[in-house]
């Protein structure tokens, strides 16, 4: 049980180390409070919030995975090598594509409210 608990412990070092040093993280983290606040602003439907939710550990894992495999790659080929440069390239296209992803679903969410905040009635 003490491993466990220690497990748990390791994990939030972790988070609190890569918002430390990722400034990516902490917009993150940035973004992840503002739709939370605005979320409960607007009252968002169970389903809205599990798609949010969603949504943000996608971004959040990405972006995690992403630092890990940079640090990972600085460490094992610490000189500039072009194959390394395309790799870091590709693993932030992911977090891109996560990001993208996080967008749609946000603006699929809230397109609704915004429209009905000027009065209008959501079409779907």
């Amino acid at each position: 049980m003490r491993n466990r608990i220690a497990s748990f412990g390791h994990a939030l070092r972790g988070l609190r180390m890569a918002l430390k040093e990722e400034p990516n993280l902490r917009i993150h983290l940035l973004a992840t409070g503002l739709v939370t606040v605005v979320g409960w602003y607007v009252h968002l439907a169970p389903w809205e919030w599990m798609l949010q939710c969603l949504a943000i550990g996608l971004v959040w894992v990405t972006e995690l995975l992403n630092t890990v495999w940079e640090n990972y790659l600085d460490y094992v080929s610490p000189e500039h090598n072009p194959q390394v440069g395309k790799m870091k390239d590709i693993a932030a296209g992911a977090v891109l594509v996560a990001a993208a992803t996080a967008a749609i679903v946000g603006a699929l969410i809230y397109f609704p409210y915004i429209w009905a905040y000027f009065g209008f009635s959501p079409f779907w």
